[in-house]
């Protein structure tokens, strides 16, 4: 049995080469062969090294694993897992089977290039049994690569394939236990995880939509994307050349007659920049967006099984949502500008916007400027949803904010009915006039309603 200590990667991979018990093969495509290395030099490799491969030539590559797919996609790590465990099993299952827990480690990745344009993200699989001759479970796992240089990209994805495999076979006691396991030595600062998918007996009583925030709340990954129709994609696939709408909130009530109030203010903000677009270009992508972390910086951080009540409301009324990691708007933009350089619009209520202009942004050397500086980055801005005035009162009450004051038209009202003193009323003023903030209308149907 190996160790309860926690171990570095070089005795993880020597725990396993020990291991009578464990042998499998390794297809490594993109970023070397770095995880099949730590097996070689740390010792006693012959133990649980059957073979390693790297079909970087996409001919050969095509020939192995069939054509047809990108070749950093699910699709193609599913093809690997598919040929390698079959060529595995018809190889050594009648001499080892008895004895032996097989496994087949592959991963196709794009490392940081020569020239530094591409985007560094990767997919690592891992089919395993936990008994000889059991049934095999899969771990699917979308990653983006964080070091600034291949050869240090190369490095981390050799102690994140070492950590899957150890935590595979010793740490699946728990979400918590496999999670950490998994992110040691490596997750937030060199790569990020950003989807998760397992399959097989071992994880038949784990929920696949808790392991996904947990990826967020125990910062393994920035956002995750939970969709209202169809299978669950990392981020990028879902945001991909994207114009995208961002509806952030708390979105604390879930009953049916605010969820309909919510499903009108994202579709409202996506006919807004569908028309700014034109009809030429293809429809805007819109998200609810939540956090894991406070929504206040007094308040204490959500609980998992909150944010999943409050986004299966949310994906009932037909929306699709992304659990962000921190809470400012500005990591918001940061993120989606990762993977599009379409338009970006968030759509707020006042009290949203407010917050965020109140809020001091200790953490930014610019503080509430540098905020808003990084929030308004490469073509963004914000549609500020009008407000019922007996709503914005109450809120501000609640929220112990002075200094607002406002006009109202038939009990709303809109951004540029808000106003404050001076420097900060100058602030608020300035991105009204700079159109960063675009007031919207009030909607017929609740026009008529007041």
């Amino acid at each position: 049995m190996p160790s309860t200590d926690k171990l570095d990667t070089h005795h993880k991979a020597l725990t396993l080469n020990l291991d009578p018990s464990t042998f499998g093969s390794f297809a490594e495509i993109g970023a070397g062969q770095e995880v099949a290395r730590w097996f070689l030099v740390v010792g006693g490799a012959s133990g649980t090294v059957a073979k390693t491969i790297s079909a970087y030539d996409k001919e050969v590559s095509d020939d192995l694993y069939g054509s047809g797919s990108r070749y950093v996609s699910r699709e193609r790590l599913e093809a690997m897992l598919d040929h390698e465990w079959t060529e595995l099993l018809s190889q050594l299952a009648e001499t080892r089977g008895p004895q032996t827990r097989f496994f087949s480690f592959v991963d196709t990745v794009s490392a940081r290039n020569f020239a530094g344009t591409n985007d560094p993200h990767g997919w690592i699989g891992l089919r395993f049994q936990l008994q000889p001759g059991g049934p095999p479970n899969d771990v699917l796992l979308h990653i983006n690569m964080l070091d600034p240089s291949n050869i240090l990209q190369q490095e981390a994805i050799g102690i994140l394939g070492v950590n899957l495999i150890y935590t595979a076979f010793y740490a699946l006691q728990t979400k918590e236990s496999f999670l950490e396991g998994l992110a040691q030595d490596v997750v937030e600062e060199r790569i990020e995880i950003d989807y998760v998918d397992l399959r097989g007996p071992a994880f038949e009583r784990w929920d696949r939509r808790t392991l996904l925030a947990h990826l967020v709340s125990a910062g393994l990954a920035d956002a995750v994307f939970f969709p209202s129709k169809g299978p669950t994609v990392p981020p990028t696939e879902a945001l991909y050349k994207k114009a995208v709408v961002l509806a952030p909130g708390y979105f604390g009530h879930v009953d049916p007659g605010h969820m309909q109030v919510h499903a009108r203010l994202l579709a409202s903000a996506i006919r807004e920049l569908r028309n700014e677009l034109g009809e030429t270009k293809s429809a805007p992508a819109g998200f609810f967006c939540l956090t894991a972390a406070s929504f206040t910086p007094n308040e204490p951080a959500p609980e998992i099984p909150d944010l999943l009540h409050r986004i299966d409301a949310l994906l009932a009324s037909g929306g699709d949502v992304l659990l962000f990691r921190q809470r400012e708007l500005y990591h918001m933009t940061a993120l989606v500008n990762r993977f599009t350089r379409a338009p970006l619009r968030f759509v707020a209520g006042l009290s949203l916007i407010i917050r965020a202009f109140e809020d001091l942004y200790g953490n930014l050397e610019g503080r509430r400027l540098e905020a808003l500086g990084r929030l308004f980055a490469q073509n963004v801005r914000i549609y500020a949803y009008p407000m019922a005035a007996t709503d914005l009162q109450e809120w501000l009450k609640s929220a112990s904010t002075t200094g607002w004051e406002w006009s109202e038209t038939n009990g709303w009202v809109s951004a540029t009915q808000l106003r404050h003193a001076p420097p900060l009323g100058h602030l608020f003023a300035y991105l009204l006039a700079s159109n960063f903030l675009v007031p919207m209308q009030v909607p017929a149907a609740l026009s008529a309603d007041a």
